[in-house]
């Protein structure tokens, strides 16, 4: 697998912040600075014949291989680099219910009934976390109950509506916040309603993949790194994969490698896009963060990639930004500061120490790919920046299909590999990202000056008579226009080639709105959800 990650590095240097693109194993970033002792493995060296080769030391490779392993399964681990390098180890570190994509939309697409079972799955993958994490007593993972997801610049009501229809027809737990409960936690001027997912938390995602590799090792599943798949054969009953050193003959193979998988299979990398998002950690803040963010929890303030944050002892979290391409996570240091500066300006001006970047696969359907290609050969890829929860779950489905034969993993067979565009796809997620951003920006510079506009006109004393309708007009002829940036024809979401489309390779056409799209509302009332709003967001 060839690394395609520019990433960040920092140092412990009060007021310095520096970044290295592309370095071996994981990196320089503030999870490998707070990351528990843990020990180097070799490389593959000679030939191994097992039950089963996983390709991928990330989330769901580790999780496949400790639960086949716990069934007395043999199972060799191929990892290119080091266990968690990339996504795994450098994401926000939200273990949240649901996927990428709205429950709305899937249940367009599938059916309530199949939807419920889908969801189902991935609670079960949330679980699984918090779960292993007690088990095995992971040190330094430090799960944290919550999430928060905010409406910013202006009140939402659908929010409302959309948990509401969440827990009738999912059972999940998820409140509504009002404006003046969000700020008494989140001492913010731009926050306004929220949902909150209790049984949500967030976790340090590289101390969790560390610790999961190692109780995979200890069921008995053996994993070496420095040691990337560069063949493979998968006819016959035994099937091959070459190594730099060695060959690994095994009954099944499981393919873990998310968008490194491109050289070894260009077909299947050919249906992720490669997305790399931003992470800093700020220096000590002290008394000032303590004041200004009293909520524990993980917070989303948007529906794309800006921001997602948490605090980290006297320190901020702050993820934001994306790019279709490599970027070096210096250039969005200042970015990053100015992100945090406008959403609590009394924090003053922090320093950045840590900066880092992961890349992520995204699918075209924004579903993870989870299933069988070919006899033996499975997939666990495409989690889209919502993956501590559905790595889980996919590894467990895709465990019990090969140890049990259990058919679950079957759910996710309406959403099959679809050709991402090649570099016309990454265009049109990168303007995507920047129409909507430019989007929000606008938005919120309009209602700024409404609120400032309804400041200005408030009487005195009483309310006063009804406005006449003569007046009403003269007032909305004052009013600026909000500046919107528009949508492609067809509203937000991603179109999903179906049948000859998707079988012929042709290039999947998304809208501007594909980072950031709202939920598309189920054509049968009965399973409609409410709003338009995507209630579960994603964080990068």
């Amino acid at each position: 697998m060839v690394p395609e990650l520019a990433a960040g590095a920092g140092t412990l240097k009060r007021g310095t912040m520096t970044a290295a693109a592309d370095v071996p194993g994981r990196g320089a970033s503030w999870y490998d600075a707070t990351a528990v002792p843990g020990r180097e493995r070799g490389p593959l060296t000679f030939d191994l014949d097992v039950d089963v080769c996983v390709v991928g030391a990330g989330l769901a490779g580790l999780t496949v291989a400790r639960e086949l392993a716990r069934r007395g399964w043999s199972v060799a681990v191929l990892e290119s680099r080091r266990v968690a390098w990339n996504a795994s180890g450098r994401n926000c570190g939200f273990v949240l219910p649901g996927f990428a994509e709205s429950m709305a939309r899937i249940t367009e697409r599938v059916g309530l009934q199949q939807a419920r079972a889908m969801w189902a799955v991935a609670d079960a993958g949330r679980a699984y976390v918090r779960d292993t994490i007690r088990e095995t007593a992971m040190p330094g993972v430090d799960p944290v109950d919550g999430w928060l997801r905010i409406a910013k610049f202006a009140e939402e009501p659908e929010l409302a509506e959309n948990a509401a229809w969440l827990r009738d027809q999912f059972g999940a737990e998820a409140d509504i916040w009002p404006a003046e409960q969000v700020r008494e936690s989140l001492r913010s001027p731009l926050y306004f309603n929220a949902v909150h997912f209790p049984t949500a938390c967030h976790i340090h995602p590289l101390n969790y993949a560390l610790g999961l590799a190692a109780a995979a090792e200890r069921a008995g599943a053996r994993i070496f790194e420095a040691t990337p798949a560069l063949g493979l054969d998968p006819a016959g009953i035994r099937k091959r994969v070459v190594t730099p050193s060695a060959r690994v003959r095994a009954a099944k193979i499981v393919l873990a490698g998310n968008v490194h998988l491109g050289p070894l299979q260009p077909r299947l990398g050919a249906t992720l896009i490669p997305v790399t998002t931003f992470v800093a950690t700020t220096a000590p803040i002290g008394e000032r963060l303590r004041e200004a963010i009293t909520y524990p929890g993980a917070v989303s303030d948007t529906e794309g990639a800006d921001n997602h944050y948490r605090v980290v002892g006297d320190r901020l979290l702050w993820a934001g930004g994306m790019r279709a391409w490599n970027a070096d996570p210096r250039r969005f240091a200042r970015r990053l500061r100015a992100d945090i500066r406008r959403v609590y300006p009394q924090l003053g001006a922090v320093e950045i120490e840590y900066v880092w970047s992961g890349t992520l696969g995204r699918t075209v359907h924004q579903m993870p790919q989870i299933g069988e290609l070919l006899p033996g050969m499975w997939v666990a890829s495409g989690f889209g920046g919502h993956g501590l929860n559905t790595t889980a779950m996919a590894g467990l489905l895709i465990a019990r299909a090969i140890a049990e034969n259990d058919g679950t993993s079957r759910l996710f067979q309406p959403y099959e590999l679809v050709w991402a565009g090649g570099a016309a796809g990454r265009a049109v997620i990168q303007i995507g990202y920047a129409g909507a951003r430019l989007r929000k920006r606008a938005n919120a510079l309009a209602a700024r000056w409404l609120r400032r506009r309804d400041r200005r006109h408030k009487p005195a004393a009483s309310p006063g008579p009804p406005i006449a309708p003569s007046d009403a007009a003269e007032l909305a002829a004052e009013m600026p226009t909000p500046v919107l940036v528009a949508s492609a024809p067809g509203g937000g979401g991603v179109h999903r080639p179906r049948g000859g489309d998707a079988r012929r390779g042709r290039a999947a056409k998304a809208s501007p709105e594909a980072v950031a799209s709202p939920s598309m509302p189920p054509t049968d009332h009965s399973e409609r959800a409410p709003g338009g709003n995507r209630a579960l967001d994603r964080p990068r």
